[in-house]
């Protein structure tokens, strides 16, 4: 098929750039065996001195038209052994080389100071952008952590193209002396957001792993300000809509904690969250339902506790807790329901990996975890990617910034 998706990712671990550089451009043009109309590139912040050379590199080594990419605590592509390989706190380069036939691929690098007023009309974000949203773009994001207003950015591109599915993460290099890197058409930016807006003949279909599993019930926000919770209403088990006493939420919290067992009550000690159930309506919740959020404080004389995020009366919520065995569970359950419910045909022709800093060898215990239970899935489709200070996607319709958690954009054809 002359109009069909094809994708190539190659990763290089040599400690010299150039050689890297050359590596990655032969091995992914090689297996690409097409024309590139985009390039995804991600260094590791083992590189963070020699982010300047590295766009000159790919400049004279590559002819793709488009081509971004960011700097990474560490990186994740495919080795020549063609096995996915997660490089953590060592030299590498993951190269991405895209051949996108009936696909207009539009790149753009977005400083703060550009983004309009969250109050204001659509029309200003599309004019931004540069792309009707009846072409229905899918988003490629990469930000600096300091200086990008990302949350904003996701919160206008949510409402100008709604339905349109927003992956990526913020760049985790070390931002000493200004070393952070974003690349965007051979260009180096140390500030904002660079990015790539693909529409057409194209599907971007997001697995979105907050590594947790919930724990109790789930419970009704009976009142709330700002990010911190006041009182809460038991929900009854025949209908969801009916709610029983109120109870203050630090109470709840900790006759919860009563109920765990040893391993568990030892694990709310330090990785405790709050899921913020995003479906109003749905009557069962279950895992994956939920946006996880940090639970930043409790008030003991008002029972009241605080979370990353705003609320408000009628939510739902419901206390998660997370480790390693939570976010194994957590990713192969969603990967088999991503399989359960997604066609084989056409097959999907490479993915995006944007996993958190607080994820891979330190959390499991091994290295490659995340990635190669993603390649058993997905027929060891590439993969390309790296650990980022915060991950984007989507939960339930709505796009958001997420920590300790493995966003995964999967490309393929309609």
């Amino acid at each position: 098929m002359t109009n069909q998706i094809k994708w190539a990712n190659a990763l290089s671990t040599r400690p010299s750039l150039e050689a890297a550089v050359e590596e990655v451009v032969e091995r992914a043009s090689l297996s690409l065996q097409a024309s590139a109309d985009l390039a995804v590139v991600f260094i590791s912040s083992a590189f963070a001195s020699e982010y300047t050379r590295l766009m000159p590199l790919f400049e004279e080594l590559l002819s793709v038209p488009v081509l971004i990419g960011c700097a990474g605590g560490g990186v994740i592509g495919v080795n020549r052994q063609g096995e996915v390989q997660e490089v953590e706190g060592e030299p590498g380069l993951s190269l991405s080389l895209m051949s996108l036939p009936g696909v207009n691929v539009r790149a753009f690098h977005i400083l703060p100071e550009a983004l309009p007023d969250l109050d204001s009309a659509p029309d200003g974000w599309i004019d931004l952008i540069g792309v009707l949203p009846q072409a229905q773009p899918q988003f490629i994001l990469l930000a600096d952590p300091f200086s990008s207003s990302i949350n904003d950015l996701v919160q206008g591109l949510d409402f100008a193209y709604p339905g349109s599915i927003k992956v990526g993460g913020l760049a985790s290099g070390t931002s000493v002396g200004g070393s952070s890197g974003l690349f965007c058409n051979y260009n180096l930016h140390r500030e904002g957001t660079v990015g790539v807006a693909l529409s057409g003949n194209i599907v971007l279909e997001t697995i979105v792993a907050q590594g947790c599993r919930p724990i109790g019930q789930p419970y009704r926000v009976k009142e709330g300000e700002r990010n911190v919770v006041m009182e809460l209403e038991e929900q009854t088990s025949e209908d969801f809509a009916v709610c029983g006493k109120s109870r203050k939420p630090l109470e709840a919290l900790r006759d919860l904690i009563q109920t765990l067992n040893e391993e568990d009550r030892m694990l709310a000690q330090n990785a405790l969250f709050v899921g913020v159930a995003r479906d109003e309506f749905k009557q069962d919740l279950e895992q994956g339902d939920f946006l996880i959020r940090s639970l930043l404080g409790v008030d003991p004389r008002a029972g009241a506790i605080a979370i990353g995020d705003r609320v408000r009366p009628g939510q739902r919520i419901q206390f998660h807790l997370r480790d390693a065995h939570a976010s194994a569970e957590d990713l192969e359950m969603l990967l088999k329901r991503h399989q359960k419910q997604t066609p084989s045909d056409p097959a999907a022709a490479g993915a995006l990996m944007f996993s958190c800093m607080g994820r891979g060898e330190g959390l499991y215990g091994c290295p490659d975890f995340d990635s190669r239970l993603f390649r058993r899935y997905m027929k060891d489709i590439p993969v390309g990617g790296f650990f980022c200070n915060g991950e984007i996607g989507p939960v339930a319709g709505s796009t958001f910034l997420h920590g300790y958690t493995s966003v995964f954009g999967i490309c393929r054809q309609p």
